[in-house]
């Protein structure tokens, strides 16, 4: 009889972490095309700013960044109304949190950078951009956003610090071709 209740725990043990594994799958392929569409948005954005500053000599441009939410949340929840029922559970809410307090620092810099107490924005996003992605990775047990984060984290560090003016942006368009790399790449994993 003792037998048998252990084995009834072990068998539990395996069918949760079977659910985990096919609910982390599911999460991956859904998130596959939010690195996409986020990867773009960047991407575009970054060069729009990039050139425009270029042309013009002038940083105001970068008041460009805040079209970034803007832009990507609609569209985001757009392609989220289209999306197969997945259950919400642990990992997809803090998938989302790791996201959204990312995106809460990147906006909340960027405003006290402008109004209140210039600072490096470059480098402060860079870092906690690659931070976010390379946090996502490990919570998804996924090496491809390990260290697509890592590079767009450390290597931006290092080149926002190297670079001035308006070629720092240029940072952020690798960030955004990284994100779609990886996008691509967990859609062909996970297809």
């Amino acid at each position: 009889m003792e037998q048998n209740k252990e084995m009834t725990a072990q068998e539990s043990l395996q069918l949760i972490s079977e659910s985990f594994n096919k609910s982390r799958k599911d999460i991956l392929r859904n998130s596959a095309k939010y690195f996409m569409l986020w990867g773009a948005l960047l991407t575009v954005v970054s060069l729009v700013i990039y050139l425009l500053w270029h042309l013009t000599g002038k940083p105001q441009w970068n008041f460009l960044w805040f079209a970034m939410p803007v832009i990507g949340y609609p569209i985001a929840a757009l392609m989220g109304k289209y999306n197969k029922a997945i259950p919400q559970n642990e990992v997809s809410k803090m998938l989302g949190g790791i996201w959204s307090v990312f995106g809460a620092f990147a906006v909340t810099l960027s405003a006290v950078a402008v109004f209140l107490v210039p600072m490096h924005v470059t480098l402060i996003i860079v870092i906690i951009m690659g931070l976010a992605e390379c946090m996502s990775g490990v919570l998804l047990k996924n090496w491809s956003i390990i260290i697509a984060g890592f590079l767009l984290g450390v290597g931006g560090a290092v080149f926002a610090m190297l670079v001035h003016g308006e070629a720092q942006l240029l940072i952020f368009t690798l960030g955004g071709i990284l994100l779609l790399v990886t996008g691509l790449i967990m859609n062909l994993q996970y297809k």
